[in-house]
């Protein structure tokens, strides 16, 4: 079935929502509760970004091809899999998706006073990610977790440029290969930035908090949750026409 352009629109829409909605869900709602150890709120967030985009993968991939994620997309039309219009349309689906999802979960947690009080602290951000500096609680250096974002995509986009090759003969079972991919990131990046690996998961708290909490660390420091996730998707569009065209 041919899919216009608004719907496949439409899918990475609905599926950045389902993204942010479960991972910012998790990581907010653990927020200042003393029976989540430290450790196993890593494995939840990660866990739940894991599942999340299994289910919409599945759900929407035939689609929009389910990339969520602007730096997948772009890499996604360098290998000319995404046409230049579809990537800039569903670069904004992604944006938009992801910002309403942080808002729907703010307004859950704005129910709870004493949540919100810790949820939209300026040391907290509505889960945005950061580096050193800016009033940001993050320890690592700008510098670290520049590299750090620059790999971490680098091995998400791989592969999914790698799986979802026309020519594999497990294309069906890529969405698995991708979400384990996306939760062993974010085990690793957790705890030094808050792991992004995703303009649009990093873009969208950002954008909030510094509306509601008043604090603007998380959105000055966003252009490197922008820049590094696209180098790292770059990089991997190169090794990935490197590996298959001949």
């Amino acid at each position: 079935m041919a899919y216009s352009l608004g719907q496949k629109a439409l899918a990475e829409f609905v599926g950045t929502f389902g993204l942010l909605s479960f991972v910012t869900g998790a990581a907010l709602f653990t927020l200042g509760d003393a029976l989540v150890d430290p450790a196993a709120r890593v494995v939840l967030i990660s866990l739940s970004l894991g599942f999340g985009v299994l289910g919409m993968a599945y759900a929407l991939g035939d689609i929009s091809g389910a990339s969520f994620n602007p730096a997948i997309t772009i890499a996604q039309a360098v290998r000319g899999r995404v046409k230049p219009l579809e990537a800039v349309v569903f670069i904004i689906a992604q944006v938009i998706g992801g910002i309403v999802a942080v808002a729907t979960i703010a307004a859950v947690a704005y129910g709870y006073s004493t949540l919100w009080g810790v949820a939209s602290g300026p040391s907290v951000a509505l889960a945005s990610q950061g580096y050193a500096g800016n009033g940001s609680p993050y320890v690592f250096s700008a510098g670290s977790v520049f590299l750090l974002e620059v790999v971490m995509t680098f091995f998400l986009v791989a592969v999914v440029l790698f799986v979802t090759r026309p020519s594999n003969s497990t294309k069906n079972l890529a969405p698995v290969g991708i979400a384990l991919t996306l939760l062993m990131t974010n085990l690793v990046a957790i705890p030094v930035d808050g792991a992004s690996v995703n303009p649009a998961r990093s873009f969208a708290p950002a954008v909030l908090s510094s509306m509601w909490s008043g604090d603007h660390w998380a959105i000055q420091q966003d252009w490197l949750f922008w820049l590094a996730p696209i180098i790292g998707g770059l990089i991997a569009a190169i090794v990935d026409w490197a590996l298959t065209d001949r």
